[in-house]
């Protein structure tokens, strides 16, 4: 019997349990009442309403598929809350250092203009400072652009690490990213280390003037031209490149340093490239060939490293004996250290890492996330690597042999530095990063990093759970990652609009997990999985109960019960069910009422704009009309944009395609309001129009910083008056000849 202490433990808040099952039953009860109530209603009135009430027949119909789908998004939202559990790891249990198993970081990148490569580095730098094995852990920088900046900055970079990294396990830093260790954004130093740690921080080896010379030496490198690569041909792609960066060079301390490398895959516009989840792919291959670790960190290039020790706290859950086996990756939380503390765009996403992903964790675990997790290489090759056929092998992993051996978990490859490189392995490696080796393969299609989707962590997380995979969440005290969250609204409208469009390229394929997954995943995880898919959906109802209600309460036509009617009450409870349920979740995780306010307008906001181009965007690829496109999310920092944000005011310098629906909305419910209770005060039917003037009074609260953006601001940060002229314009279009179908 094995009396060894366990790695980690399961938490069950029993309470938690209580309050969301009590909630799903008497919520469930009431939509089910509402349900009833609506579809009886239209099959009575149907046969009695006169000719003039065709059209608020329909607009009940209307209403009443926007509730029903409103109401089965949220039924599916529930399998989240059905058995929520936590984590407590014990990395001290953990076997020898010599004894861990080896680690491969992936960390992408793109474009230096959108993504700064001082802040790059800083992720590679928090990465190769990791309290773990250096001999154990290799670092590769994907950069997709082929950019000479990106080349410049991770060769300085590793000149930095030199000084950089042995300070940091000497004095065991606790934040290992060097622009959060110097900026002072945590108390790094609080405890007391002694004389030698103030003297050390003074010396030579890791003053702040050092690594503001990488700085200056970066900026320089970019401001001499440096953008303007040679062997990048713009238009035409660029060559595949893979290098070494001083692989394991012993410093004179005798420390070791991990393993750095630099990988451009080569790109050409006659083959595609399918985004993050090939760049992975190609670091997949490349790094077989180099370290071939049985385990993958995957970073964005702008989530550093917080807490050193993530890399032990995830071989707890690998390492388990009893849950190894099955396990194909640890996910950590995305957090952000850019965020405000009003977070007026929703930009943490606290719903999904505090309540949803603990949710998943209970059933068969979380979702994959896109950055932060640790995931098992043998995961991603599928059930192609069973057997000893080579031929087979080769039809799913390219025409590579070398690649094909390092299959074999026992495979280790020829060691590789700067000196004693192996020409003809960096020639492999250059073959396995070219653009046209995965031809007629299996790679995103049955191994590695999925293409089906630009949503590839989505998609292939859910691939890993049919097949029978299991994935655990775990959320330390200390965020283990800290990247830049979104607080641009121009870059939030885009990266949801790209958020929509693959999700729902998974819902409107054959891989639909509500069919796809019926029988290969629970019932349980399989709702969470549509839940995601079926997000953007969000779109129709919102849309709906933006437009409808309005138009009508303008013609004096009600689509509610009366006040005084019993069915009337089901109306208030529910909503106020919903929004209770969401403020207790909200309290409970942290946040306060300015917190669940904002996510519920931005809830709004996003179901008007991203949700709806992201579903026209999915459409129109499922049926031929456009190809698949990524735009990496901006990382440049805009000092007065932030300024505003920090103050908690809306930044409306973005694209009039976004905020013209906005904007007319919220004139049409204005117009709405004024008009319609002038009605309602001359008829003197409260009784029947209460609850569309509610809806419109609550969509105008929520949409307060739109109505200040274009009444009150004068800033450069407002809605240009062009804008509130053409919103006007289709406002008043679209009242006139809805009034004129609505009494024709």
């Amino acid at each position: 019997m094995d009396n060894s202490p366990p790695l980690h433990l399961c938490h069950i808040n029993r309470l938690s349990w209580f309050i969301n099952r009590l909630h799903t039953v008497l919520h469930s009860a009431a939509l089910t009442a509402l349900i009833y109530y609506r579809a009886f209603f239209l099959v009575n009135q149907m046969k009695t309403y006169s000719k003039l009430s065709t059209v608020a027949i329909l607009a009940w119909f209307l209403v009443f598929c926007s509730e029903l789908l409103l109401s089965i998004i949220w039924l599916l939202d529930q399998a989240f809350r059905w058995r929520p559990i936590t984590r407590t790891v014990f990395p001290e249990y953990l076997p020898k250092d010599l004894e861990l198993p080896a680690i491969d970081v992936f960390i992408c990148t793109v474009d230096p203009k959108k993504e700064p490569t001082v802040e790059v580095m800083n992720t590679v730098l928090s990465a190769m400072a990791l309290d773990y094995p250096p001999e154990s852990l290799n670092v590769y920088l994907s950069d997709d652009g082929g950019s000479s900046l990106t080349l410049s900055g991770i060769r300085e970079a590793r000149a930095f690490a030199g000084a950089w990294v042995p300070f940091c396990r000497k004095y065991n830093v606790k934040t290992r990213y060097p622009e959060g260790y110097f900026s002072s954004r945590e108390d790094d130093d609080g405890d007391i280390r002694g004389t030698d740690f103030r003297d050390e921080r003074q010396k030579v080896q890791v003053p702040q003037e050092k690594y503001e010379e990488f700085k200056e030496r970066v900026a320089a490198a970019a401001e001499n031209g440096s953008t303007e690569e040679p062997r990048t041909t713009r238009g035409r792609g660029h060559p595949p490149s893979v290098e070494v960066i001083r692989e394991n060079t012993m410093l004179k301390d005798q420390i070791l340093m991990p393993r750095l490398v630099y990988v451009s895959r080569e790109k050409r516009p006659s083959h595609p490239h399918h985004f993050k989840a090939g760049a992975l792919n190609v670091l997949l291959r490349v790094s077989s060939m180099i370290s071939n670790s049985p385990y993958i960190l995957v970073l964005d290039c702008d989530m550093h490293c917080n807490d050193s020790m993530s890399a032990r706290q995830a071989m707890c859950f690998h390492l388990d004996p009893k849950l190894s086996s099955s396990l194909a990756f640890v996910q950590f939380p995305q957090k952000f250290h850019n965020i405000s503390k009003n977070d007026i765009y929703d930009s943490q996403h606290r719903s999904v890492f505090t309540i949803q992903w603990q949710g998943t964790d209970g059933i068969m675990g979380p979702i994959l996330s896109g950055t932060g997790f640790y995931i098992k290489r043998r995961s991603l090759y599928g059930n192609s690597v069973k057997g000893p056929d080579l031929v087979e092998h080769k039809e799913s992993f390219g025409s590579s042999k070398e690649f094909v051996q390092s299959l074999d978990g026992k495979y280790r490859p020829n060691e590789i530095d700067e000196k004693t490189a192996s020409k003809a392995m960096l020639q492999e490696t250059h073959f396995l990063a070219s653009s046209s080796y995965e031809q007629h393969t299996g790679w995103g299609e049955k191994v590695g990093f999925l293409y089906y989707s630009v949503a590839e962590d989505y998609f292939t997380g859910f691939n890993l759970h049919c097949k029978g995979w299991k994935s655990v969440y775990c959320d330390p005290p200390r965020p283990a990652f800290l990247g830049s969250g979104t607080t641009i609204l121009n870059d939030l409208f885009i990266q949801g609009t790209r958020w929509s469009s693959g999700l729902l390229e998974v819902t409107f394929s054959k891989f639909c997990p509500i069919i796809y997954g019926f029988h290969k995943i629970s019932l349980l995880q399989s709702m969470c999985y549509t839940e995601l898919a079926t997000w953007p959906l969000y779109f129709v109802p919102i849309w709906c109960f933006a437009t409808i209600p309005q138009l009508f309460l303008l013609n004096g036509i009600p689509l509610y019960p009366e006040v005084s009617n019993l069915w009337f009450v089901l109306f208030p409870f529910i909503f106020v069910s919903s929004i209770s349920k969401h403020l207790q979740e909200v309290l409970s995780t942290g946040g306060s009422l300015e917190t669940w306010i904002n996510e519920h307008r931005m809830w709004m906001i996003r179901s008007l704009t991203c949700h709806l181009y992201g579903s026209l965007d999915a459409i129109m690829k499922n049926i031929g009309l456009r190809e698949a496109s990524f735009i990496p999310t901006n990382k440049v920092i805009d000092e007065e944009r932030i300024k505003r944000y920090e103050k908690g005011m809306f930044d409306f310098q973005t694209s009039n395609m976004f905020l013209v629906p906005l904007v007319t909305i919220v004139i049409v419910n204005m117009i709405s309001l004024v008009g319609g209770i002038a009605k309602v005060l001359v008829n003197g039917n409260w009784n029947e129009m209460f609850v569309q003037v509610f809806i419109i009074f609550y969509s105008l609260m929520m949409s307060y910083p739109i109505i200040e953006g274009m009444i009150l601001r004068k800033d450069k940060g407002r809605i240009q008056p062009y804008t509130t002229k053409l919103s006007i314009i289709y406002a008043m279009t679209f009242v006139i000849i809805g009034s004129v179908v609505i009494n024709f």
